[in-house]
């Protein structure tokens, strides 16, 4: 279109400035005539419904227009169309239970443990309800089993005893970290506010017995599915403990006295978890034991002199500078008698008054 446009206008002007030279002139102007093209468009024409498909029309969203203005079908499409998420009218929040907030059935220790003998009547008796009581743990332990099937109470009370000492070794160097894999949640803050200004010395002695399982319990929490297990051991140990406060003062223990050591130790586990561990969950401490003595709290005391104190040492000062003069003066006095005493016989025999 471009070419037939120039070549219209230069017939015009040849007709005008030449009437007579029209035809023979074609060519020549044909030859001359200079044709120019756009840069900006591809030489090849089947590639422009793609260059069409380059651009996509967006649909500009409304500035002036307002949430509350539209229906809730239409707000929901529009939130979705933009990918944000709609308001939610609750503002309740997702929380993870990985332990539980106590003992549920506790254990209660027999009065008298490890100081009566399975011989004498009173240890007899104490075995006796033991083994009746013993029932509602071994449904436990089978519940256990449905989770874990190589559990075994003998070899629990082993792994039990290693993570009772690796809690209290890492309570003693203070291992923040660690002991988290160890201690629940519920345990872990009481562990650390008992550490708080104290150091530590704690050390595993040996086992008087061999340590057994005492009890157990499985409970479900919210749901039935989600389970959580607990059981008791018995540890009957000798252990050496010293407790020192900030300023290096010993306040409780000793590092040299063993002493033996009668506990029962609560771990729990979240059976219903795949990668739950059986972790220190609590003490139980029988409402039979007598109480122990506080440890001694040091406290830095720092004494202010008051103003009563003060006025009778200003007062003694004052005494003191007068009674000097009167000191002086009985000085003088002395003094010409140690001189009159001493004459020739002071020469041969010494004067005890001058001495």
């Amino acid at each position: 279109m471009e070419v037939l446009n120039s070549t219209k206008h230069c017939f015009k002007i040849l007709q005008v400035l030449r009437p007579g030279i029209t035809t023979f002139a074609i060519p020549t102007l044909w030859q001359t005539q200079q044709i120019r093209h756009r840069q900006t468009k591809h030489w090849n024409p089947k590639f422009k419904r793609l260059r069409k498909l380059k651009f996509i029309k967006i649909d500009l969203p409304n500035l002036n227009e307002k949430a509350s203005d539209l229906p809730k079908d239409e707000l929901k499409k529009k939130l979705k169309e933009r990918g944000v998420l709609p308001p939610r009218p609750w503002l309740e929040r997702p929380f993870h239970i990985s332990c539980t907030g106590g003992i549920f059935e506790p254990y209660v220790p027999p009065e008298g443990d490890g100081k009566r003998s399975i011989i004498s009547a009173a240890g007899a008796k104490q075995k006796f309800v033991f083994l009746e009581k013993k029932s509602k743990s071994m449904l436990a332990v089978r519940k256990i089993r449905n989770y874990e099937e190589d559990f075994s109470t003998d070899d629990f009370a082993a792994a039990a005893q290693d993570v009772y000492i690796g809690a209290h070794q890492t309570m003693a160097l203070k291992d923040k970290h660690k002991l988290r894999e160890l201690v629940t949640e519920r345990c872990y803050p009481e562990i650390m506010h008992n550490v708080r200004d104290k150091t530590i010395h704690w050390s595993f002695l040996k086992s008087l017995e061999p340590p057994y399982v005492v009890h157990a319990r499985v409970t479900d929490v919210i749901s039935k599915e989600n389970l959580f297990a607990q059981i008791t051991v018995r540890f009957h140990t000798q252990q050496l403990l010293a407790i020192y406060d900030r300023f290096g003062r010993l306040m409780h223990g000793s590092e040299i006295v063993a002493k033996d050591v009668l506990e029962y130790a609560v771990f729990e586990k979240h059976i219903s978890n795949e990668y739950g561990k059986w972790r220190l969950h609590d003490k139980i401490i029988p409402d039979w034991l007598p109480p122990k003595e506080p440890s001694i709290a040091t406290y830095r005391l720092v004494e202010e002199p008051d103003e009563a104190t003060m006025q009778p040492t200003e007062s003694k000062e004052v005494n003191e500078e007068e009674a000097h003069p009167k000191v002086e003066a009985e000085e003088e006095k002395d003094k010409p008698q140690i001189a009159a005493s001493t004459g020739s016989d002071s020469l041969t025999k010494p004067n005890r008054t001058a001495i």
